[in-house]
């Protein structure tokens, strides 16, 4: 299996160029929820110990159901499956310039949750605009262990999140285990409450805001994405929930720009245009950097081909 390794804004994504799975034909969406239920091996061998780490997202190029776009892609991370990744958008952008496959320009990527367009200005810079994304519940209370009365906004920006506006200590690289501890918490509670995304789906993003410390940005963030990695970057589809949320309050209008610093000082530069169905199409540009290009081996005599604790490793070694 080959796959070209990248980061976006600090956070990693590695991209399965040859050699994945064969999914079958029907809809990209019906091909992922394949890909998790026949083949969710691959997600552990490419993203856990000793291949990867926790904080890896993974992205299976795929032949798109519209023929108007470039690739379909799916993406995953240690925990399952996502819906729509920004920064891995831009990764795999990224990903094609490196190889050859695409130039600067607008091009469209098929994800299972709609179509996006990327404008890649060069080989580092890629302009995404994600799916519509809207508040759905706003002033959510929730009683958490270890921080009392908690209250944030439930948006969809390509996945569900809870926003809180009000981080429960400074966003700090040094307060980092701290803050994955408390949104672990809030999390935990959302689900015991049963405080859902639409048709009960899971709010399975969690993300503090804070004031920026960057010159120019103006807010900084720290979310934890689903299982217990935060995310290095911005967070494409939580900055496309935060403007949702900002239009929803009238706090800011259309085409304003928005910079939303991460937990580690990198940006995305961001606005917004509204959408058809009363929400935002958001806009978010970032840079992606190619750092490896790998040709991944599984032997079949390797006890951890498929990860350090997978479910998939039997008899302490066998196949999968």
């Amino acid at each position: 299996m080959r796959v070209i390794d990248s980061h976006t804004a600090g956070e990693p994504t590695r991209t399965i160029v040859e050699g994945g799975p064969d999914l079958g034909a029907g809809t990209l969406a019906e091909r992922a929820a394949r890909f998790e239920s026949g083949h969710a091996w691959v997600r552990r061998a490419l993203l856990t110990e000793p291949r990867g780490f926790d904080a890896m997202v993974g992205a299976l190029l795929c032949p798109p159901d519209d023929p108007a776009c470039e690739t379909g892609i799916i993406f995953f991370n240690p925990a399952g499956r996502i819906g729509m990744c920004g920064h891995g958008t831009i990764g795999v952008a990224a990903t094609l310039a490196f190889l050859g496959r695409i130039g600067p320009g607008t091009h469209r990527f098929e994800t299972p949750v709609g179509i996006v367009s990327v404008d890649l200005r060069d080989a580092n810079t890629a302009t995404v605009e994600n799916i519509e994304s809207r508040r759905t519940q706003a002033g959510v209370a929730v009683e958490v262990k270890g921080l009392g009365r908690v209250s944030g906004d439930v948006a969809w920006g390509g996945n569900w999140f809870f926003l809180c506006q009000e981080a429960p200590l400074p966003l700090a690289m040094e307060n980092i285990p701290a803050l994955t501890e408390a949104a672990a918490q809030v999390r935990t509670a959302l689900a015991r409450e049963g405080i859902a995304g639409d048709g009960g789906a899971e709010i399975d993003h969690i993300e503090f805001f804070g004031p920026p410390v960057s010159a120019g940005a103006d807010s900084r963030n720290f979310t934890l994405c689903p299982g217990g990695a935060y995310d290095r970057s911005p967070c494409g589809t939580g900055t496309s929930a935060k403007l949702a949320c900002l239009d929803a309050d009238g706090a800011l209008a259309p085409g304003e720009p928005w910079v939303q610093e991460s937990i580690i000082g990198s940006t995305y530069r961001a606005h917004y245009r509204p959408g058809a169905n009363g929400g935002v199409i958001p806009t978010i540009e970032g840079q992606a950097f190619v750092v490896g290009e790998t040709q991944l081996h599984f032997a079949p005599d390797d006890p951890y081909r498929v990860g350090i604790g997978s479910p998939f490793l039997v008899g302490g070694g066998g196949g999968r």
